[in-house]
């Protein structure tokens, strides 16, 4: 599957750019390919090394917590829910300490944090795998999870917002939360239809509506808040929170006798060795991602999404912010750049600034996470991943359309 998604970029770019040169003259597309090509492989080393020192510090921290039990600890509230959701990983497998902390830094916006505690997680369940090279039941889920993750605190986001001068930078946040947790919803009900895990569960049920009111009660304590208060109230928290779970993972190593040091530079080893290992699988993807962008075809797509709009009778606002959410799935940096754009184009304040924002903290990179965490394990037959994956950014997408028009419509 990934293979077809591959090639079909490549296929796809080639026929616009071959008729944008012969029927409409463009001298200069194929230039732009080649070009996208070279430096978009150029960016996908560039963001392996980035990781390196990341991966490096944080898989060498997570052998810490492994060492001295707390990842176990960690688990064990979630275990019945795993259990069911993913019921061949054994119980207190390090599988399942490394997922709880990549969701819980993707929850907090730590997408630093998040990436190298996913690809653990990953490798973790691999060893599990019976066919090294096909995606089982288990590593799917995680992954559609990963990429619908909620998002709790989009600080990057508020970030941008004040920089391009919107009035309240933080006026997406509930939007965002509301956005988010749908893609999740959905993301999950897709596996779960796929892999036949019931949702109806008493357990899985009874921490659903756990979470369900959490975010209720997280969004109504925001909601009171001014917006300086929010932003700095939710980057507190989110620091406070990640360093306590460092110093507690090193004090308790140091209660056990353990060494902290000898653990976290064994760790660290195997960040370095990872981030080495995923510069291809990276590069395949992101030049693939940047070929389909430059040939300009994505600009097709979000043309052709306006004329069948405009055809329906409906109205056509949203489709500014589209440029954001059809790259989204494919390249975080890009979509960034999208949202980005669309703000200094149309206002922060406009109805497409707040529609861009909101599409940016909805669904995660689905491609990009796929050709990392896949390719970390070198999983090359990925089965329904990227369907439900899809599935789960595409429910973001309208979700975050429809809180658009609540909201600032």
């Amino acid at each position: 599957m990934l293979n077809i998604i591959w090639v079909l970029f490549f296929i796809t770019a080639f026929v616009v750019a071959l008729v944008k040169w012969l029927l409409l003259g463009d001298q200069q597309v194929f230039s732009e390919i080649m070009t996208a090509m070279f430096a978009l492989s150029k960016t996908a080393f560039e963001i392996s090394l980035g990781l390196t020192g990341v991966l490096a510090l944080w898989l060498g921290i997570m052998k810490i917590g492994e060492q001295c039990g707390f990842i176990q600890l960690l688990t064990h509230g979630l275990t019945p829910l795993f259990k069911r959701l993913m019921p061949e990983v054994p119980e207190n497998h390090p599988a399942l300490g490394a997922m709880v902390m990549n969701i819980s830094a993707n929850a907090l916006g730590l997408d630093n944090a998040a990436t190298p505690l996913g690809i653990k997680a990953m490798q973790e369940l691999q060893k599990l795998n019976p066919n090294p090279e096909t995606a089982t039941n288990a590593q799917i889920l995680f992954l559609v999870i990963n990429t619908s993750a909620v998002t709790l605190f989009p600080i990057a986001i508020f970030t941008y917002r004040a920089q391009l001068g919107a009035a309240n930078p933080t006026d997406v946040f509930i939007p965002i939360l509301l956005a988010t947790y749908i893609s999740t919803l959905v993301g999950l009900g897709a596996v779960s239809l796929v892999q036949k895990i019931n949702l109806w569960d008493k357990i899985i049920a009874s921490y659903f509506i756990g979470f369900s009111l959490f975010i209720g009660l997280l969004v109504f304590y925001f909601s009171q808040l001014s917006q300086v208060e929010m932003l700095l109230q939710s980057a507190l928290m989110s620091n406070v929170v990640l360093f306590t779970l460092v110093m507690i993972f090193i004090l308790t190593a140091t209660y056990k006798h353990i060494n902290a040091y000898e653990a976290f530079v064994e760790g660290a080893k195997e960040g370095f060795n990872t981030a080495i290992m995923i510069i291809p699988y990276l590069v395949a993807m992101l030049v693939a991602i940047g070929v389909f962008r430059a040939s300009g075809a994505l600009e097709l797509c979000a043309n052709g999404l306006r004329y069948c709009v405009n055809l329906l009778g409906f109205d056509t606002r949203f489709i500014d912010a589209m440029p954001t959410a059809l790259m989204k799935p494919f390249s975080g940096s890009g979509a960034r750049a999208m949202m980005i754009d669309t703000m200094q184009v149309h206002g922060a304040d406009s109805f497409a600034g707040h529609l861009a924002s909101i599409v940016q903290g909805s669904t995660e990179t689905t491609f990009y996470v796929l050709a990392v965490y896949f390719g970390a394990v070198k999983i090359k037959h990925i089965r329904h991943a990227v369907a439900c994956g899809v599935i789960a950014d595409v429910a973001g997408i309208i979700a975050a359309i429809i809180v658009a028009y609540w909201f600032f419509g």
